[in-house]
């Protein structure tokens, strides 16, 4: 049987937003347009805690978050930010922090001017700046005094402070509808239009539609995809994307990746965070590695080299590759900060860790640097292939050692800056 449908070579291209600027210093993070999705994520420790705080902003921006999100929530942790922020640039850390304002935004953007400076951007949730005649007023104070300080805003829709009385005004629509939609397609319309409304009111304060990012964050992969599809086809604002509440362990993962990856091949979608619940004692930086993979095992971007192994299988009892494959994740991923710098390019680079002889030669080969450790009853030794040539045989007790050294001496040769 054959078909003349052309197989897909990637996504299928990027949804037509605009670009947004979210800058501190000279560090510069465009959002939207063909600018590269832009990976966020989020502090759990309390802002007012200054120390603390920095520290775990320190960590997410070394493994690789572009963008890192406080919360702001009282007037001890709006006077923590200016610190903060002066903490992280004492030690080079320079990436762009967003604050996240719900109920008392307006009062504390108002009252605390140094926090308002050193945030680079505000997020803004429609359904908490206030009730009835207070709304607006509220609203519009903490979009003046983004424009005050020329920041940009993520006007941020959740399903679980939704705006009532917008709630209630689509309810009352679609009652008068003579085919009134379902109570979901109701709740969806009322994430979008509370979205896209408050962006244009905030262009009607004066803001420019350069200065807003959207989001409508749910909890569900289904209604997640059904929501952003709808929102791309309706504004050109760039969107931010994530579930609200992924979860914890392998459900987060999963759930975040089959949500975020139909957008993303669909083209929709200019930033992630990966909202997973941490283990108990787990480590924060685990959500800036997973959105980091699903861009880059999509092919959308490239963060760090990608390490191919094997699952094993009766051919493999023993654990050696599984532990060379983490050692070597490990090796790369901790270099990453250095070599980002000093080897641009090598984040192209692929490693193959291979368990036997079945596919461990062939893998090996494809990759730029292999090698196929021995098998269950094979031979003890395990070549190593280099832009696929035989390079050299390991054996012994160093093979760990010796394979990292061959890989440092593959990066200086390929990715130095004279390269």
């Amino acid at each position: 049987m054959t078909s003349n449908t052309a197989i897909p070579s990637g996504p299928l291209g990027r949804h037509g937003t605009r670009r947004v600027l979210i800058a501190h210093g000279d560090r510069k993070i465009w959002v939207g347009g063909d600018a590269p999705i832009v990976v966020q994520s989020m502090t759990n420790t309390d802002t007012a805690d200054a120390v603390g705080t920095a520290i775990q902003i320190k960590e997410l921006a070394r493994a690789g978050s572009e963008l890192v999100r406080l919360t702001v929530d009282r007037p001890e942790a709006a006077a923590a930010v200016p610190y903060i922020r002066d903490q992280l640039d004492k030690m080079g850390v320079d990436v762009p922090l967003v604050g996240d304002f719900h109920y008392n935004g307006h009062t504390l953007l108002t009252d605390y001017p140094d926090c308002a400076a050193a945030l680079s951007k505000y997020r803004i949730n429609p359904g908490n700046v206030g009730k009835g005649a207070k709304r607006d007023t509220q609203f519009a104070q903490m979009i003046e005094v983004a424009m005050r300080h020329d920041k940009p805003v993520r006007i941020g829709v959740n399903w679980g402070s939704l705006d009532q009385a917008l709630l209630a005004r689509i309810m009352d629509e679609n009652a008068a509808r003579a085919q009134p939609w379902s109570a979901q397609a109701v709740m969806y319309e009322a994430l979008i239009t509370s979205a896209i409304e408050n962006a244009v009111r905030a262009e009607e304060l004066g803001m420019g539609r350069d200065k807003i990012i959207l989001s409508c964050k749910v909890s569900g992969v289904q209604d997640l995809v059904a929501v952003y599809r709808e929102l791309a086809r309706r504004c050109d604002y760039p969107l931010h994307l994530g579930l609200t509440e992924a979860g914890m362990g392998s459900k987060g993962i999963v759930a975040s990746t089959a949500a975020l990856s139909v957008l993303l091949q669909e083209g929709i979608g200019d930033t992630i965070r990966i909202s997973l619940t941490p283990e108990p004692g787990g480590d924060r930086t685990k959500e800036v590695v997973v959105g980091q993979e699903i861009l880059q095992t999509m092919g959308l971007r490239k963060f760090t080299p990608m390490v191919i192994a094997c699952p094993g299988c009766g051919r493999t009892t023993s654990t050696t590759f599984q532990e060379l494959a983490d050692d070597i994740q490990t090796y790369l991923r901790d270099s990453m900060p250095e070599w980002k710098q000093s080897y641009p390019g090598v984040e192209a680079m692929n490693v193959a860790v291979m368990g036997c002889i079945v596919n461990g030669p062939g893998e090996s080969k494809h990759a730029n640097i292999g090698i196929s450790l021995p098998g269950t009853g094979e031979s003890p030794a395990a070549p190593v292939f280099v832009d696929g040539q035989k390079f050299a045989t390991l054996r012994g007790d160093r093979i760990v050692e010796e394979f990292q050294a061959i890989v440092l001496d593959y990066v200086k040769k390929n990715y130095g800056k004279a390269n």
